[in-house]
């Protein structure tokens, strides 16, 4: 995993070519504070508050031209009967946002409700129901947003096709009968835990011809994805189920120059052996009243500058080609 640093990276004299602004894992639910199953205090009231105050510098900023939100809008832990008002005044607060805001599902989200319901209530821009898309903010950029519960024990109803694939994975690989623990696992074995999903066939094949397409353009491409796609970046309790089956794909591109990410809170930064960047951000719910993470970044050319807020570390990804 690579250094990352505090504060404001170098300067640049060259202006970007746009800039956008950058959350996740706010997770709010309107309960007191716990612990996350490692034992790491959780700030669910607080949460919102970091979003709020994100909004607020993202408008001041005054020239982002979007924002992501990169997964798990409130938490699993909100009472079920309060799940859809909850999701309801964090997107609220997205919308003080003076642009669009872009979203991705999480784990946390479809312990709330189901994927449709989500898909509508977060405006994700789907095709036929798919909760995977891409947008062209630029003529120069494209960025693809995967589903990372496409294949998933979770949010799907059950005895669907991609619930049962899950499910059958999930008995192949983890012996444990709490799915979710990673006991007696060992390296990139635990992945393979209830909390993560996978990326299913047939987007897969949308994900080739969308990077085809982009290669054809001349379009740089930056993946955005809830689970992590590199073990550098993230521990393996964190992967997305087939995140090799992904960068495979990924990398028989060059136009692929990072891949964005939530779920793991901690945060990480990598750079595979394709030199694609891999940046994992730190999540919103774990910043203890009086603190802050979240971010925008500057999108150049030759490279995507992370500038960050507090316990969002600002990171310099320069593209090797």
């Amino acid at each position: 995993m690579m250094a990352l640093t505090n504060g404001m990276v170098d300067a640049h004299v060259k202006q970007p070519l746009f800039s956008f602004g950058v959350i996740t894992d706010v997770q709010y639910a309107d309960i007191p504070d716990g612990r996350s199953f490692r034992g790491i205090p959780r700030y669910y009231r607080h949460s919102i508050m970091v979003l709020q105050k994100a909004v607020k510098k993202w408008n001041e900023h005054g020239k982002l031209k979007f924002s992501v939100h990169f997964g798990d809008i409130v938490d699993g832990f909100c009472p079920k009967h309060e799940s859809k008002n909850a999701v309801e005044k964090v997107i609220e607060e997205f919308q003080e946002f003076k642009g669009p805001v872009y979203n991705m599902l999480g784990n946390h989200c479809l312990y709330n409700l189901p994927r449709d319901n989500l898909i509508e209530l977060l405006k994700i821009p789907t095709l036929h129901g798919h909760a995977y898309y891409d947008f062209t903010p630029s003529p120069h950029y494209r960025f693809v947003v995967l589903d990372g519960y496409d294949i998933s024990a979770i949010g799907w109803p059950e005895g669907h096709p991609h619930q049962l694939e899950a499910m059958d994975l999930l008995y192949k690989k983890n012996p444990n009968i709490d799915k979710n623990s990673p006991m007696g696992m060992v390296g990139l074995e635990r992945r393979f835990l209830m909390f993560n999903g996978g990326v299913g066939q047939g987007q897969l094949e949308w994900l080739d011809g969308v990077l085809q397409d982009a290669t054809m353009c001349e379009q740089r491409v930056v993946v955005c994805c809830h689970l992590p796609l590199d073990p550098g970046a993230a521990c393996e309790e964190a992967l997305l189920w087939n995140y090799d089956e992904v960068m495979n794909i990924i990398h028989r591109f060059k136009c692929v120059k990072a891949c964005i990410s939530g779920h793991a809170h901690e945060g990480g930064y990598s750079i595979d052996s394709h030199g694609v960047h891999h940046r994992v951000l730190e999540a919103a719910l774990e910043c203890p009243p009086g603190s802050d993470a979240f971010g925008y970044m500057d999108v150049y050319h030759d490279r995507l500058s992370l500038v960050g807020t507090d316990r969002m570390k600002s990171t310099e990804m320069a593209f090797e080609s």
